[in-house]
């Protein structure tokens, strides 16, 4: 298994790196001949492209000398929705008006799969994620994220804050839009992990927790193998009559979250675990 980054030093440039978890430090892949990412991602073996820049003579920085940024590029980021029975339930709660629209996708051949984020408008962790001003009813959604090149492969896997304003959405279907795509509405990151089968991620955890000055908020966690849909058939759905040049990232729903009476607030902090591959922390702010 492979961690994929991309970090800056101080005020420069973003750089293509290789964390190195036992030794807490980050490999300069740009003192080796990589350009970005992507190049990576887009080789005929990614893995195989990883595991020799692992082993390669790269140097390598303390993570504490160096900015973590988004992993993503130049990849656009889309969602599938109602994945986990838990997502069904909560959508279904949160508007009677969209109620049946969520039971049936759950048991839907087709799933729910609509456009979150471009890479630029993804925040990095340590950044800042925004709740809308016009709305009252916002929580965060941590999901595992499937990385897909430009032939449609599943290359990759990352962590994601899918935020959505709940009021928003629950008043009427058609302003989902609204509710899930805005300014710092997606966190993404910190590392883009290369090798672990399906099968091995479904063995993976996911927690989130809230934190609002000395006081925990909220805690939950849930399995990755409470997910209904295969990653394949997914990535499938998100390929049809599509073109993703840069490759893509799918957020895989969500399976824990707060209860219905709560709402997020300016300076309450999230903290997304996936065991297997990281934290992913930010800050909210109202925007």
């Amino acid at each position: 298994m492979i961690k994929l980054c991309r970090f800056a030093e101080q005020t420069g440039n973003p750089k293509p790196g290789l964390f190195l978890e036992e030794e807490n430090r980050v490999k300069d892949l740009s003192m080796v001949g990589v350009s970005d990412l992507t190049s990576i991602l887009e080789s005929p073996d990614p893995l195989a492209r990883a595991q020799e820049l692992a082993d390669s003579d790269a140097p390598d920085l303390p993570v504490g000398d160096v900015t973590l940024l988004s992993p993503l590029e130049r990849q656009e980021v889309w969602a599938a929705g109602v994945t986990y029975l838990r997502s069904k339930t909560a959508r279904m709660e949160e508007s009677d008006f969209s109620a049946t629209a969520y039971d049936r996708v759950y048991d839907a051949a087709r799933p729910e799969i609509f456009f979150k984020s471009l890479a630029e408008k993804s925040v990095a962790t340590g950044d800042d994620v925004g709740i809308r001003a016009d709305a009252n009813w916002n929580v965060p959604e941590p999901e595992l994220a499937l990385v897909v090149n430009s032939r449609g492969e599943l290359v990759g896997y990352s962590v994601g804050n899918d935020m959505s304003s709940r009021d928003i959405e629950g008043e009427n279907l058609l302003y989902l839009p609204q509710a899930k795509v805005y300014k710092w509405s997606c966190s993404f990151g910190p590392f883009i992990v290369i090798g672990p089968t399906e099968e091995e991620v479904r063995k993976w955890s996911i927690s989130v927790k809230i934190e609002r000055g000395d006081n925990v908020m909220f805690t939950g966690e849930t399995s990755i193998s409470q997910i209904k849909r295969s990653f394949a058939e997914m990535t499938d759905y998100l390929c049809r009559s599509q073109e993703f040049r840069n490759g893509a990232a799918l957020l895989t729903g969500t399976g824990v979250g707060p209860a219905e009476d709560f709402t997020l607030a300016a300076g309450d902090l999230i903290t997304i675990s996936i065991s297997g591959i990281g934290e992913l922390t930010n800050r909210v702010a109202i925007v």
